[in-house]
């Protein structure tokens, strides 16, 4: 039986490359997509040095006519497609009083158009076997205000929505789609949030010890954690599970104020 096989946006660093891996482990030949040819290369043979089967496709997914293509080289390279994992993402750091018209429509190209066509043209080769997963890559900061990268908020918002709307539109294939949403996962991205107060030790920033507070684990996630997430979501242990969004963010989301305000509440009523 030739192995399954999961395609994976944004698969250069971060949580697409570790989700790449978790695949490969588990024993799938899998398709990684991302922008920059030489991080991707090094994933690639990072990934073909563990035993996997794996295809490398570079390219702006903004570009829908590459999006496509890339699906279809996929699909020619390993003969069918059974997962695909939207993780690619465009954030920017500004507001809505800054924020330009260019950076707002690339933003949505990058973060909501092109996942939804790729989830259209990966079902189109997953109905003809009768079954597959779509999981989306969201994020916890479409349901907390931060105030900034509206764009990207707007776009991880409307991912969710339009998660549900696919797995009503294809549940009847065989289809399953889901979200699965991080909190903050130490990636690149993650850390270009936090300041630059030059120190070289994380813990050092106040950004980040603040977010570590407010989860209810006290640290951030880590990429494997968030593959390992997507994977299971991905398998037949989750057979029944679509149309939803697994929050994956330490407690964040479900944590009221950081420890020491508590402490400090707490010493106030003595």
């Amino acid at each position: 039986m030739p192995p399954r096989v999961a395609l994976v946006t944004g698969a250069s660093a971060g949580i697409g490359a570790a989700v790449a891996k978790e695949f490969v482990d588990r024993g799938f030949a899998v398709g990684i997509l991302g922008r920059n040819v030489e991080r991707l290369t090094e994933v690639r043979r990072w990934l073909e040095s563990a035993g996997g089967r794996v295809i490398a496709v570079s390219g702006d997914l903004a570009d829908l006519d590459f999006a496509e293509s890339a699906v279809r080289s996929v699909v020619a390279a390993f003969g069918r497609l059974d997962v695909l994992v939207n993780n690619a993402a465009a954030r920017e750091l500004t507001t809505m009083r800054e924020i330009t018209p260019a950076e707002w429509e690339h933003t949505l190209r990058a973060c909501l158009t092109a996942p939804a066509f790729l989830a259209r043209w990966a079902a189109e080769e997953m109905e003809k076997h009768g079954s597959g997963v779509i999981v989306n890559v969201g994020s916890m900061m479409a349901r907390q205000a931060h105030g900034i990268s509206p764009a990207y908020v707007a776009c991880k918002g409307a991912l969710e929505s339009l998660t549900y709307d696919l797995a009503a539109l294809y549940g009847s294939a065989g289809i399953r789609v889901v979200t699965v949403a991080p909190g903050a996962i130490d990636t690149a991205m993650s850390r270009d949030l936090v300041t630059d107060n030059g120190s070289d030790c994380p813990s050092e920033d106040p950004i980040r010890e603040f977010s570590e507070s407010m989860a209810m684990l006290g640290r951030w996630g880590r990429p494997e954690e968030a593959a390992k997430a997507i994977a299971w979501v991905a398998s037949e242990e989750a057979s029944y599970l679509t149309g939803t969004t697994l929050v994956l963010d330490g407690g964040w989301s479900r944590m009221h104020m950081p420890p020491q305000v508590t402490q400090a509440v707490l010493a106030s009523g003595r």
